[in-house]
């Protein structure tokens, strides 16, 4: 018989019958390397509050919004959905002591450290490369984590390599690695693809 392709055949999946267990999603999402952040903000008594969260992304140009989750079970969790900002730190490729500081429960993370103060009063870390201040726009339910939507107000960028997060693991790529991958790469490619 001619014109007439072969019936195709399903190829046996896990995710068909039994969908990914915790470990695999895990595993996968491992794979994709971000940045890392520690978000700030204040309690409702105007003391500090931060926490290290790699799940950031930039969601919209006009208007300029960003998106943060955070689990329903850490104790960020009502402030970030409560309060009226929070900014993004940005964190320096030295910074990793910072962010394993924020990813610890304790009362003292900010103990020692340089901030100045922004937007309703939040702290902004010292030594990031960049600092986002974000107004409250919209939260949504994602699962067991929670997408608050912030509407950037004010931002600053400063120099320095990001601190990188892969598979469990912080990489840290010496300056002339990133000189190098700099001067290779095809700036703002994503942008101006024609999808």
């Amino acid at each position: 018989m001619t014109g007439t392709a072969p019936p195709r055949q399903a190829v046996p999946n896990a995710l068909a019958t039994a969908g990914p267990d915790v470990m695999s999603i895990r595993r996968a999402m491992g794979q994709f390397a971000s940045g890392v952040t520690v978000i700030t903000t204040v309690t409702p008594g105007g003391e500090p509050a931060g926490c290290t969260v790699s799940a950031f992304c930039s969601l919209s140009l006009d208007p300029p919004l960003v998106l943060v989750c955070i689990d329903k079970a850490r104790a960020m969790h009502e402030l970030l959905t409560t309060a009226p900002g929070y900014v993004v730190n940005v964190l320096h490729a030295d910074q990793q002591d910072l962010a394993q500081r924020f990813a610890r429960r304790g009362d003292d993370r900010f103990t020692g450290l340089t901030v100045h103060y922004g937007r309703h009063n939040i702290p902004l870390i010292s030594g990031a490369i960049a600092h986002i201040e974000c107004d409250r726009h919209t939260v949504l339910d994602g699962g067991d984590h929670t997408i608050i939507l912030g509407r950037i107000q004010g931002l600053a960028v400063h120099d320095g390599e990001p601190l990188l997060y892969a598979r469990g693991a912080f990489l840290n790529l010496p300056k002339p690695q990133w000189q190098r991958a700099l001067a290779d790469a095809p700036h703002e490619w994503l942008l101006t693809a024609p999808w």
